[in-house]
């Protein structure tokens, strides 16, 4: 009798710990290795904060979440040694053939250390700092191969470029997040209204907000056109900015604060988006919505919306200084949405 051949599974890991815009900006190198190499078993640690969105990806087998943000700030505490057990328990569930830093921080270094490979597995990591993006020497002296990457480059294509090398394939042509929520499995939030733009005005930095007069300035431009404002929130400060931003703009909804899942869901089932420079943001790109990317200053180049050259383009960035304004985000639109 004739036995198939079975071919092994390469097994991969992914060490991109955060933040929300930077996992999201990760996806497709996941999505790339899924598409080149067939039998790839793609795991990946990222802080549990943004487990959720990785395990959305089509093309992750086993999410590994942390919490080495909370564990530094109680190092000695009877949970936190109790978590970081389970997390290493966990870790070492699977010896890898190619553990992938696209960190390149101390932290992603250290778990990339403590993974195991297996007999001929090799640990890859960034040769040198990027433009614009944080760098730590522990990436490379944990690393097997420093793999060079050009200096003046978009995080999104960074992470591809690595895999591929690492993996030895070329960069495909397709981008793909792999993120596909259901259009007809609505969220509660949007299951009563029609024509949803979502105003993503949360950020963590105060020099990436836009002016609350602009956000009401395009609500009601966007609401004499027959659409609907809704406002999600991340803290109390964004919830009493929606509640300020909604009193201005006729039949505004501030959402209920919700997880990132919740969030994503109920984002997929709007018409699309504008927003600031934002891990939200990033999610509406990644969710391929028609969306316009605010920026206060010139870093889109670095983290801005990429689309396929073959597809119609539905998410633009708008960059000026002091800030964009509200005609120049307002044409953008439009054309995002002709």
């Amino acid at each position: 009798m004739k036995v198939a051949h079975v071919t092994a599974p390469l097994r991969v890991l992914v060490v991109k710990l955060s933040s929300l815009g930077d996992v999201v900006h990760t996806l497709p190198a996941a999505m790339d290795i899924h598409a080149n190499c067939p039998n790839a078993q793609i795991d990946w640690v990222v802080e549990s904060s943004f487990a959720p969105i990785v395990k959305a990806c089509s093309a992750v087998h086993r999410v590994i979440a942390c919490d080495l943000r909370r564990w530094r700030k109680n190092m000695w505490a009877q949970d936190t040694r109790e978590s970081w057990r389970a997390f290493l328990a966990e870790l070492h569930q699977e010896r890898y053939d190619a553990i992938i830093d696209l960190q390149g921080l101390t932290k992603s270094a250290l778990v990339s250390w403590l993974a195991h490979t297996a007999s001929r597995g090799k640990r890859f990591a960034m040769a040198h700092a990027t433009d614009g993006s944080a760098y730590e020497r522990p990436t490379r002296w944990v690393a097997d191969v420093a793999i060079d990457v050009e200096p003046h480059i978009h995080a999104m294509t960074r992470g591809r470029l690595m895999c591929a090398k690492a993996l030895h394939y070329e960069v495909p042509s397709l981008l793909q997040y792999g993120l596909n929520p259901s259009k007809n499995k609505q969220h509660p939030v949007t299951q009563n209204g029609k024509n949803l733009v979502v105003f993503v005005h949360g950020t963590s930095r105060a020099d990436k907000e836009w002016p609350l007069a602009n956000w009401h300035a395009l609500g009601l431009r966007l609401s004499d056109e027959g659409y609907q404002i809704v406002l999600p929130h991340g803290n109390e400060e964004e919830r009493l900015r929606s509640v300020a931003m909604a009193e201005m703009i006729p039949h505004a909804i501030v959402w209920p604060r919700m997880t990132i899942d919740d969030l994503m869901q109920a984002m997929a089932s709007t018409v699309g988006v504008v927003g600031v420079d934002s891990g939200l943001s990033h999610i509406a790109v990644a969710l391929n919505l028609p969306h316009v990317q605010i920026y206060n200053f010139d870093t889109a180049w670095r983290t801005g919306p990429i689309g396929n050259a073959h597809e119609k383009i539905r998410q633009r960035s708008v960059v000026d200084f002091p800030t964009p304004s509200v005609d120049a985000v307002w044409s953008l639109w439009q054309e995002c949405m002709a």
